[in-house]
């Protein structure tokens, strides 16, 4: 309105072309903003909340993976008796719930289906059964109480888990698979040969393999701690190992087993003929007659 004219002239605005004109069918949304806390629109606005607290967990998953990443064994090996198995960590209260009694052997279904079952059963049945509006933990004891009971077993059964396994590993003196890998790794490329790879190294060729004394070994269930090439699963590999100790000292060890108890005594299992027939073999395994 311009200076001057009359004060009760009607003013008319003028309206933007690109807004559209509403609908006086359809109604307008509630104002939210009415309501501080107790309601909002599902979308976009509690979605987008949801959508960007999931940004951030994704994104703090990947910096974890990036930095700490899995570690990696061996592969698979059905003789190795010595290994431990060690499922990942967010496994590890299930693991140790297996090892009860009532949770294994004949009970296996209960540990393996039952009670992980009604666990998920009662998350999908949560938010039928507590309708409450209440939404302050302390007033809504049922509920809370089996979350709290639920944290405190999982956080019980992952610490047993652990600590077990560290102790079995001290008792049978065994070096986790991927902290040995990682350190021949680190020797291999401190040396100059590159990244270690299992399976890819170097290995010794046999000297007279179809000597009958490998058959007294396989009697004799060697196999079992030094694979059935001889590379070695549960104990040493005997490729080569010629090279490190004579005739004499391969048969003492044989009949009296190793001085740190690795190896038991064969003697009254092997005659005093097949221990020399034995010890006589692998004394002829050299990597120089292997190569010649």
């Amino acid at each position: 309105m311009a200076h001057g004219k009359d004060p009760n002239e009607k003013v008319v605005y003028v309206g933007d072309s690109r807004i559209r004109k509403p609908n006086p069918n359809k109604p307008a949304p509630p104002d939210y903003s009415s309501f501080p806390g107790k309601s909002e629109a599902f979308i976009p606005n509690f979605l987008l909340k949801e959508w960007m607290a999931g940004v951030v967990v994704l994104v703090g998953f990947l910096v974890l993976t990036i930095a700490e990443p899995a570690p990696l064994g061996y592969p698979a090996d059905p003789l190795n008796s010595s290994f431990i198995p060690m499922p990942d960590w967010y496994f590890l209260f299930i693991y140790q719930l297996l090892k009860y009694p009532y949770t294994s052997d004949q009970f296996i279904v209960l540990g393996t289906i039952g009670i992980p079952g009604l666990a998920f059963i009662g998350l999908l049945l949560v938010p039928f059964l507590d309708t409450g509006k209440e939404r302050r933990f302390y007033k809504r004891p049922i509920t809370s109480s089996l979350m709290i009971l639920s944290l405190i077993a999982s956080v019980y059964l992952t610490w047993v888990s652990w600590n077990t396994y560290q102790e079995e590993l001290d008792k049978n003196g065994v070096v986790p698979e991927h902290i040995e890998r990682e350190e021949r790794s680190r020797e291999s490329i401190e040396s100059g040969k590159g990244r270690f790879i299992p399976g890819k190294e170097q290995v010794v060729a046999l000297v007279k393999a179809d000597d009958p004394a490998f058959s007294l070994m396989e009697k004799a269930q060697c196999v079992a701690c030094h694979a059935a090439d001889l590379t070695g699963a549960n104990g040493p590999s005997l490729r080569g190992v010629g090279d490190i100790l004579s005739k004499e000292e391969l048969a003492n060890i044989i009949t009296n087993g190793s001085e740190n108890g690795n190896m038991p005594p064969f003697k009254g299992e092997l005659t005093d003929a097949e221990i020399d027939q034995i010890a006589s073999w692998l004394s002829e395994q050299k990597a120089e007659a292997a190569g010649s």
